[in-house]
């Protein structure tokens, strides 16, 4: 059976600065059919970003029941979805610092989302690399973030 691939990548321009910009993208393939989808927003980090990329990849497909692979370049994400997440619920979310975990509600969507897939999963591939699917998600949150800058988004 064909698995559909979601290619996800987020980032943010003047991450950690008072003022700057994120977007996320998420590029999906399943045989021929590709969808492209994008977004961002002002004032926002780059781990957010990467967290939207792969949230809106997954809400994107309407039917749950095919195999998915999801590609990031993040290992926070990567990371954060198949370890640390177990470790953070059963503490009550909070970290191996015994801090709140960060952006808590985006990783309880993101759980929801992988949840509802009987058969996904995570990979890790090298950022700016050759591997087209990245390039493509980068390429959307990219325009994601001019849009934003423009006022188009």
């Amino acid at each position: 059976m064909t698995r559909l691939e979601i290619y996800c990548d987020g980032g943010c321009r003047g991450n950690q600065a008072e003022k700057n910009v994120g977007g996320w993208g998420a590029y999906l393939v399943w045989g021929e059919h590709e969808k492209e989808l994008f977004g961002g927003e002002r004032n926002t980090t780059n781990n957010k970003m990467e967290l939207m990329g792969a949230i809106e990849g997954l809400r994107a497909i309407k039917n749950k029941n095919v195999p998915v692979d999801v590609y990031v370049d993040s290992a926070y994400v990567l990371n954060g979805i198949t370890q640390w997440i177990f470790g953070w619920m059963k503490k009550g979310w909070v970290n191996s610092k015994k801090e709140p975990v960060a952006n808590k509600e985006l990783w309880q969507e993101l759980l929801a989302q992988k949840n509802m897939f009987p058969d996904i999963t995570f990979h890790k591939v090298k950022g700016h690399s050759t591997n087209a699917g990245n390039n493509k998600a980068d390429e959307l949150a990219n325009r994601a973030m001019d849009m934003v800058l423009a006022g188009k988004l």
